[in-house]
């Protein structure tokens, strides 16, 4: 294949993986969604993918390392804690986009099949993870001030 091409299609991928994610966070109302997203797994994918063509052995793991410290900051940001409760918000949204970080990495290392499982596996929790929760919270209920003692 040539290298250009590989190189395109990399990134087209994880932008558009990213961009799927982020319209799931997009349509559910969430502060993170298609431009957030798709740039944070284009973002990773290019870094991957550079330090690939510019380094040697073992670049492409510390870009790796880098990326993944770098977006739990950015997620960070997402996470808002209530002063009202002891609820807390923007957990998911920021395990979001540590994931689309993560598949910006797989497809900058040009691994496809292992990037669409990803993608597949988070829209089926994004999907349906809620709903389980739900069902899950109506037939064993618990309030978040109960504590279990011991085993």
């Amino acid at each position: 294949m040539d290298p250009a091409f590989d190189i395109a299609l990399r990134l087209s991928v994880a932008t558009l993986l990213g961009v799927l994610i982020g319209l799931n966070r997009d349509l559910q109302g969430k502060p993170t969604g298609v431009r957030t997203m798709g740039l944070v797994c284009l973002g990773s994918a290019l870094i991957v993918v550079a330090a690939g063509l510019v380094g040697g052995p073992g670049d492409a793991t510390r870009a790796v390392q880098g990326i993944i410290t770098g977006v739990g900051f950015l997620g960070s940001g997402v996470i808002i804690k209530s002063d009202t409760s002891s609820r807390i918000h923007g957990l998911t949204t920021a395990a979001t986009v540590w994931l689309t970080a993560a598949m910006g990495i797989t497809c900058g290392l040009g691994h496809w099949k292992l990037a669409l499982l990803a993608t597949a596996l988070s829209f089926m929790v994004l999907l349906f993870g809620g709903r389980f929760e739900k069902a899950v919270h109506r037939r064993w209920p618990h309030s978040p001030n109960d504590t279990q003692s011991p085993s």
